[in-house]
């Protein structure tokens, strides 16, 4: 049980949720990230789950692992609340240090001060965080990467609208022309069976990744809604996780990026009829660099041996691609022309799986399963040509004006109906912004000017487009 003694908060899960002995710990998160990919570009924001580490410590491992070989000021860690039920406003742990098997993390008490300024609901309320974990289990990664680390622990009660801006508010003043990172601590879905939480974990990434807080509160209230068996939440960190995206909106890491995403279910002993989701996720100042040619290549030829192997009757080829750029899960579509005529087209607007294995599968879809055209026969493959498109987040379009015809690709859902079209077709049909905003409603079988419903939601995003020369 832990306890604080002096200011020195001790461990609350150690021998629980993670390895106990320090060696057994040093060993466990040195191997967690040695097994994970860096990325660029650096990231201002992170969100990494808090599970016990045998079954979310590798999800963990790759948003820790963004920060390895750079060097940070100021470390705010934001948790969430399971313990005390009549908490509701924020705790800044300011004085003295938190204590981990790996040893004592001091706290950056200038830091807690300044946050602390802020005033209501911001407090100092040591009491509620002796028995939470959802910030303890993220200090080994941390002292692992930063043996002279000092932070702010963060605990969020109430994830209201008013908390998370008072905390976005203040974390950006405090951490305004430092070095800083925030890192949200969450899991998504608890304890749906694992087709339910991956169904539902899509459409919770998706809305945190269009930075949007309040989409993602509409996804976790229509979610619920739906009381699909045995789910408990979307999300036990609301609160850490849209303050983290309001702190990057605030301060220009607008591009978000699904870094990982597994569940329980994903290891050995996991359960398939009880799981929990994880994900991690980056937020940066600075978009992903574009795919090299060699990737571009690579993913083309996936493409291709997909199609060929499905028209066949074959099975898929196993895919093993050494490019950390392809591991990461994207959204992607996958175009097919004959003779410089569509011929099929399939997505997906979330990211599913890693970019290769996306790009395999739509691929088969744009053959196979495009309902306005029949299934691609084995004679028509030598004719065919390939066009990936590479999705970025969907970002909710506020005002009409700020589509840009040529860089943005339009998604609208109302009266129940969905319908998507790519960046480039506006471009190959010569439509401006109006006939744009038509196309994708007739697209979807709704009447041209459904995007001006009230209950219509429109979104936009941009993609990375290549094809075979």
């Amino acid at each position: 049980m832990a306890r604080v003694r002096m200011e020195i908060r001790e461990p609350a899960v150690a021998g629980a949720f993670y390895p106990a002995d320090p060696e057994a710990l040093t060993g466990m998160v040195d191997r967690l990230l040695a097994e994970a990919p860096r990325y660029d570009p650096e990231p201002a924001a992170l969100i990494v789950p808090h599970a016990g580490y045998i079954y979310s410590g590798h999800v963990a491992a790759w948003g820790f692992k963004q920060l390895a070989g750079r060097s940070y000021d100021a470390v705010v860690v934001l948790g969430t609340n399971h313990v005390e039920p009549f908490f509701r406003e924020i705790s800044v742990w300011a004085r003295g240090a938190w204590r981990t098997p790996l040893g004592e993390v001091p706290i950056d008490e200038a830091l807690a001060d300044a946050l602390l300024s802020a005033g209501p609901p911001l407090r100092y309320v040591p009491e509620v965080h002796l028995e939470e974990h959802s910030i303890e289990v993220e200090l080994p990664f941390l002292q692992r990467l930063f043996p002279d680390l000092r932070f702010v622990p963060v605990m969020i009660g109430e994830p209201s609208p008013e908390n998370i801006e008072a905390l976005a508010e203040a974390l950006a003043r405090a951490l305004a022309g430092r070095r800083a990172i925030v890192i949200a601590s969450s899991d998504l879905s608890h304890y749906p069976r694992d087709e339910h939480a991956r169904q539902v974990d899509l459409n919770t990434i998706g809305a945190i990744l269009s930075l949007d807080g309040e989409l993602v509160r509409h996804t976790i209230a229509e979610w619920m809604a739906r009381r699909i068996p045995g789910l408990a939440t979307l999300m036990c960190g609301e609160g850490p996780v849209l303050a983290a995206m309001a702190y990057a909106r605030r301060t220009g890491a607008v591009h978000a990026r699904l870094l990982k995403y597994a569940n329980s279910s994903d290891v050995p002993y996991g359960r398939k009829d009880h799981v929990v989701g994880y994900a991690a996720i980056r937020f940066s100042r600075e978009p992903d660099p574009p795919l090299g040619e060699e990737d571009r290549q690579t993913l083309l030829g996936i493409a291709r041996e997909a199609v060929v192997h499905a028209v066949q009757g074959k099975p898929l080829p196993e895919l093993r691609v050494s490019s950390p750029w392809l591991w990461l899960p994207r959204a992607c579509f996958v175009t097919l022309t004959k003779g410089g005529h569509l011929r099929g087209c399939r997505g997906e607007i979330w990211p599913r799986s890693d970019l290769a294995h996306a790009v395999q599968r739509v691929a088969v879809l744009s053959a196979l399963d495009d309902p306005r055209f029949p299934p691609v026969t084995a004679e028509e493959l030598p004719h065919l040509a390939y066009e990936i498109s590479i999705l970025s987040p969907l970002r909710p379009v506020e005002r009409v004006e700020e589509i840009v015809v040529g860089r943005d690709g339009l998604f609208i859902l109302a009266g129940g109906r969905t319908g998507l079209l790519l960046p480039q077709v506006p471009v190959e049909q010569g439509w401006d912004r109006e006939a744009f905003l038509r196309a994708v409603c007739l697209k979807a079988g709704l009447p041209e000017d459904a995007y001006r419903w009230p209950d219509a939601r429109l979104f936009r995003f941009e993609a990375e487009v290549f094809g075979e020369s």
